[in-house]
């Protein structure tokens, strides 16, 4: 069996997922060729795993200190090249095409009539899940950014849905909290708004990761460039992280049972969502800005319990290797759906699903 799969580039959490599913699909014998859009190829690290990958423009997002440059967006995608790689893109020597909101690989798959699963958190958006800052524009482009037949949706928690629990990439297990250890991962912010900030509190140590030349001590900040073996150790060693509000990086910090600070993207519904979704369920803290007062709060509050998810990659990879797509039912996800969560061991605190979906009709 031979996989094209397409990894939407702009964050780390759509390449976390790919490589637990890489290692569950290469071990069960299938051929896999990658292909990575949305940022420049020189921007992503550690990727040996991926072997001989494609790299590409695709579509993406531009932020400026923690918001969407709408302009900066609309000029920095170059939509004539966007086509030509579409058009360019043969896939007749595949059986099948998997994206992870990866817009190249699901509208070549679409123009070859080429079946194509798009998985991540974005198709968890079809159901009725919380959603804040909704519009037909962002309808729109949950829809048709990455368009697909089949859509497999992640999620914390499954929101009354076939929705599937995380897919955690953790190779660390919790490890006794180091006093005073928060780690911070604020990619789409201004490390001159984040240092000054953070060293307003002296007595915590903030392992601050991002795009920084070296590794060096500005105080009590102490400055990582990016690395998945070295972010991922300081998180299972840490009382906490205070990001943005990405998904992946939530869920391997509710799976190591870290307390959440999450700052969304101005502007960027998705992440405003998850912020809901985790305030809705008791699991974390948001702020809207870079608020002195909300970390303070949050320092001080009490950590999280684990959410204990079950090797969803694996289940995921069983299914794409003996599944007949052709003669697809949502009836299979949603067997797999239940037999994930039955699997999974959440907070006692947790809310029902109903209420949540209730919220959100109201939200």
């Amino acid at each position: 069996m031979k996989i094209l799969f397409g990894v939407q580039g702009t964050g780390n959490g759509h390449i976390t997922r790919a490589r637990a599913l890489e290692s569950h699909l290469s071990a069960a014998g299938v051929e896999l060729d990658f292909l990575f859009s949305g940022r420049a190829q020189d921007q992503y690290f550690d990727m040996e795993q991926f072997g001989n990958y494609r790299a590409l423009g695709g579509l993406t997002f531009t932020t400026e200190r923690g918001r969407i440059n709408v302009l900066k967006t609309l000029v920095d995608n170059n939509l004539p090249q966007f086509m030509k790689d579409i058009r360019g893109l043969d896939l007749s020597s595949y059986d099948l095409i998997l994206s992870d909101f990866e817009p190249v690989t699901a509208w070549a798959a679409r123009l070859q009539k080429k079946t194509c699963i798009n998985i991540g958190h974005q198709s968890a958006f079809n159901y009725a899940i919380p959603i804040e800052g909704d519009s037909f524009v962002t309808r729109a482009i949950m829809k048709w950014f990455a368009p697909a037949e089949i859509q497999i949706g992640l999620h914390w928690h499954h929101f009354g849905h076939p929705i599937l629990p995380p897919m955690i990439d953790v190779t660390e297990q919790p490890l006794a909290a180091e006093k005073d250890k928060v780690v911070v991962y604020l990619n789409f912010e201004s490390p001159q708004d984040v240092i000054p900030l953070l060293q307003k509190f002296p007595d915590k140590k903030f392992y601050y990761y991002g795009q920084h030349k070296q590794a060096e001590q500005v105080g009590n900040v102490f400055l990582r460039p990016l690395s998945r073996a070295g972010f991922q150790h300081d998180l299972a060693s840490s009382e906490g992280v205070i990001t943005n509000a990405g998904f992946e990086l939530a869920s391997e910090a509710l799976f190591l049972g870290k307390k959440i600070l999450v700052k969304p993207i101005s502007g960027q519904m998705e992440q405003h969502s998850n912020a809901l979704a985790l305030r809705k369920l008791g699991w974390g803290m948001t702020m809207n800005s870079l608020d002195e007062n909300t970390i303070e709060a949050w320092l001080s509050a009490p950590g999280n319990t684990r959410c204990i998810y079950p090797d969803v990659a694996k289940a995921l990879a069983e299914c794409i290797v003996r599944g007949d797509f052709k003669h697809y039912d949502e009836r299979q996800l949603t067997a797999l759906s239940q037999q994930l969560w039955s699997a999974t061991t959440m907070p006692s605190s947790e809310i029902k699903s109903t209420l949540l979906i209730n919220d959100h009709a109201t939200s």
